[in-house]
């Protein structure tokens, strides 16, 4: 934990400044963060024992992020392009001898698509943000920049909470089996910072402040899951990192983990509740 409170610092800026500059620049940098951390998840489902193919995981999860982002892009034919996915999946797997190991393949490299391909809901919801009020605080962000801007402070704070929290309080471990540093006071911490974060967010862009308040332990939950989740693949796999490419900080799945699982959250929450 204590590492990914610190990437922060270096991961979040180049991300801010990209989100500054808008679209198209910031699905482009979706997009290169889904080819890397799908290529970082074929490579890791390998390690976990899956006769998967890494470039069709990075192709089926551009497929998927370019229907989870915009869907009005494809013009309908989005499902169809997943549908492709599977299908790819099945045929690469028959080559496997052993069919309970082609089976396990196609399951595998389909998952690797779906999972990684959710990144792309951060673009998602900012087509989908509403806009925000002219008497707002953070009105001169606009609606697609500062509500992508929460949920990546949101998840940020989360990260943050639940270290600091964690070291000065967390005695009692939860799912040590995934990940040995989690504790319930870090969680708590976690939470306690991003539902504060999320209701302050809330009121600067200029929405009640109790549909803050809800969303953060969403996010907050949804971020924790994230984390957990790749911690499983790189357990299952005998891996530290999702790689080496960031020295120091590991690999571009390890920094956006979180974010696979609360980008979707957010981007349904906001589509549906909030006007």
């Amino acid at each position: 934990m204590r590492q990914r409170a610190l990437s922060a610092l270096v991961f979040v800026p180049p991300l801010l400044i990209v989100l500054a500059l808008g679209e198209p620049w910031f699905g482009a940098l979706i997009a290169a963060f889904v080819v890397v951390a799908a290529w970082e998840t074929g490579r890791l489902m390998r390690g976990a024992g899956y006769s998967v193919v890494p470039w069709l995981i990075v192709a089926g999860a551009l497929a998927v992020a370019a229907d989870v982002a915009a869907p009005s892009w494809l013009a309908g034919y989005g499902d169809l392009l997943i549908a492709a996915v599977v299908v790819a999946a099945g045929i690469a797997a028959l080559v496997e001898k052993d069919t309970k190991v082609g089976f396990a393949a196609w399951m595998a490299t389909t998952f690797g698509s779906v999972y990684v391909g959710l990144l792309a809901a951060l673009v998602r919801l900012g087509l989908a943000a509403p806009a925000v009020a002219s008497s707002a605080p953070a009105t001169q962000l606009g609606g697609e920049r500062g509500w992508i801007l929460l949920v990546i402070l949101l998840v940020w704070s989360y990260d943050t909470g639940a270290y600091f929290v964690g070291i000065a309080l967390g005695k009692r471990k939860f799912l040590a089996h995934i990940s040995p540093s989690k504790s319930y006071w870090g969680l708590f911490g976690g939470l306690v910072a991003c539902t504060a974060v999320s209701a302050g967010g809330f009121w600067a862009l200029g929405q009640p402040i109790v549909l803050g308040v809800v969303l953060g332990p969403l996010i907050g939950l949804a971020s924790q899951a994230g984390d957990l989740g790749e911690s499983m693949l790189k357990r299952a796999a005998g891996a530290k990192d999702s790689s080496g490419l960031i020295p120091g900080h590991g690999g571009i799945l390890d920094r956006v983990d979180s974010f696979i699982f609360a980008a979707p959250v957010a981007a349904l929450y906001v589509a549906a509740l909030v006007r």
